[in-house]
């Protein structure tokens, strides 16, 4: 099945704590802290595997997290940093936020690229250390890892594209021209996944075709395969727009040429003005005098025109020949960049709020996830980490709301289940 949407979980690995351990030794008195930081998380990491076509692995797991980095220990042991986990995708991946739809990464060559980095390990006891600190009993925990929601959207790597409504000759002259094989048969929607073929013409020369499912009148709004395949032809770099110049199905090839030309517009504007290539099939099934008039017409537009019958490989060689020379003038496949985060992200302080309630007297602290973090970096049975607590209430802000509040003296403080008494 060709799945080219997939919407996953990504969860770096968290980073290990820090160790509260003291030196041990025989005929040492004081040795002092040999806490060990904790490991760094495992990263994710994105690759591009060439072997690899579609997303349908992602239609099976959506939730991907690495592993932890490992505690530190006593004797300066610090612990071992995570693997990262690699995942990988079609070339031409293009990874983005799903929440804002910011592109994060285009995955479209072979270097691997991080999406969600792992969290630093804590520090030890060793570093909180200093001449008046002689005993520290706390360490720090771990950084999380980061975490987020990403939509994978394939987005083919190819040279060229084909497009036309169903049942104009796309497959058959991609079959051809190339090494590809696809489905073809006398009725529309012989092809429901785009198919890429290698055209070569001579060592070291070639480029990519890919033959776009048929395209109908409303495809721009999504109506039929729409949506699902326009994406396949954001990339290429010159379109080969294929009609029925015979009009075999009773269908106009000018007006099918204006059609999907109004399609391409509705869908984006930077691809409707991607340079095209008009392809006549079928020149079999009607007289020389509609093929001229045909051919008139678009040479008056200024684009090339190339009659040809695809069944038989008639008329295939200068097209290609035209084609090679074209790509020779255009610019590389399209990369999409990475879009930073918003400016405002980066500016605005995190925030550390918390809300005060007052429930039979007892002074309660919560919605402050923040400082749950920090608590759990305390030792209440070491006096200098109680002072740090302290000085952390005072700063946020808690202290002053606590008194706004209108606590007293030996009134009851209640965070997070942690309960102790006010003291001025």
């Amino acid at each position: 099945m060709f799945v080219d949407i997939a919407k996953i979980h990504l969860k770096a690995g968290n980073g290990g704590d820090g160790a509260v351990s003291f030196h041990r030794e025989k005929y040492v008195a004081a040795g002092g802290p040999d806490g060990g930081d904790g490991g760094k998380g495992g990263d994710i990491i994105f690759v591009a595997d060439k072997n690899l076509s579609t997303l349908a692995d992602f239609r099976y797991k959506r939730k991907y997290a690495a592993e932890n980095g490992e505690n530190g220990r006593g004797g300066r042991c610090t612990g071992k940093s995570a693997d990262d986990l690699i995942i990988r995708v079609p070339e031409g991946t293009v990874i983005k936020d799903t929440e804002s739809g910011r592109i994060i990464a285009d995955i479209s060559d072979g270097e691997p690229t991080v999406i969600a980095k792992g969290g630093k390990g804590g520090w030890g006891n060793t570093h909180f250390a200093t001449a008046t600190r002689q005993v520290p009993r706390f360490a720090k925990r771990g950084a999380e890892g980061e975490k987020l929601d990403v939509t994978l959207e394939l987005k083919l790597l190819a040279d060229v594209g084909l497009i036309g409504f169903p049942n104009v000759g796309k497959s058959t002259l991609v079959s051809v021209v190339s090494e590809a094989k696809p489905k073809i048969a006398n009725y529309h929607f012989t092809t429901l996944t785009p198919v890429l073929g290698v055209v070569r013409l001579g060592e070291g020369s070639s480029f990519v075709m890919a033959d776009i499912p048929g395209l109908i009148e409303g495809a721009g709004e999504g109506v039929g395969l729409g949506h699902e395949f326009l994406r396949h032809v954001e990339r290429c770099r010159l379109l080969l727009h294929v009609i029925d110049i015979s009009g075999s199905e009773g269908r106009d090839p000018i007006e099918d040429f204006k059609k999907i030309n109004r399609e391409l517009s509705v869908y984006s504007k930077e691809l409707s003005e991607r340079p095209q290539i008009i392809v006549g099939n079928k020149c079999d099934l009607c007289d020389e005098e509609k093929i001229n008039a045909v051919h008139k017409y678009f040479e008056d537009k200024g684009y090339a025109f190339f009659p040809i019958m695809a069944a038989i490989a008639e008329g295939t060689a200068p097209l290609i020949n035209h084609i090679a020379a074209s790509l020779q003038k255009l610019p590389p496949v399209k990369r999409y960049e990475a879009e930073p985060k918003p400016r405002e992200d980066y500016l605005k302080p995190k925030a550390r709020t918390f809300n005060i309630r007052v429930c039979d007297g007892v002074y309660i602290v919560e919605n402050a996830p923040w400082l749950l973090n920090i608590m759990n970096d305390i030792n209440p049975e070491d006096y200098e980490s109680l002072q740090y607590f302290e000085r952390v209430l005072r700063s946020s802000g808690i202290v002053d709301a606590l008194k706004n509040s209108g606590i007293k003296e030996g009134d009851t403080v209640s965070v997070y289940d942690v309960e102790f008494d006010y003291v001025e």
